[in-house]
């Protein structure tokens, strides 16, 4: 369970808690049933190579963003805000790859009244290549 992370307690240069996945059939399967996204490139080793994957069936994309937003949620608990995460898709996620969501903070203000906390984000294969490159705005409570 998710510890509440405060305002006061971030500084710049701050890194996100490492978050790990691996991935393969299973949890691509169990996202697709809760997404209703049954779709072959992700299903089946065949249709993965006809779309021009070598080594067949692929991770979906949107899996990535649900992974750092859990990343992000681990580590802010539920008291803080997630108000804006963007991604772009950079590189395909093969079946069993080990996803890492890395981080770091770029900067921190209030802005119109609230605690803000900006970070860059990417999802990082088991080989150190960035797959998912994306940026986070957190609200984040004060201590007091």
């Amino acid at each position: 369970m998710a510890v509440n992370v405060y305002f006061e307690d971030v500084n710049v240069g701050d890194a996100l808690p490492a978050w790990s996945r691996q991935t393969d059939f299973m949890h691509w399967n169990r996202y697709a049933a809760v997404n209703d996204e049954f779709v072959y490139i992700h299903m089946d080793d065949e249709a993965g190579k006809a779309a021009l994957n070598e080594q067949g069936a692929f991770g979906m994309g949107n899996l990535r963003y649900t992974y750092i937003l859990n990343a992000l949620r681990d580590w802010i608990g539920d008291e803080a805000e997630i108000r804006e995460c963007g991604v772009q898709f950079r590189a395909i996620n093969q079946k069993n790859d080990i996803l890492t969501v890395q981080g770091k903070v770029t900067d921190k203000k209030v802005e119109d009244g609230e605690n803000r906390v900006y970070l860059d984000i990417n999802v990082m294969n088991q080989n150190g290549d960035g797959t998912c490159p994306a940026h986070a705005v957190l609200v984040l409570p004060n201590r007091g």
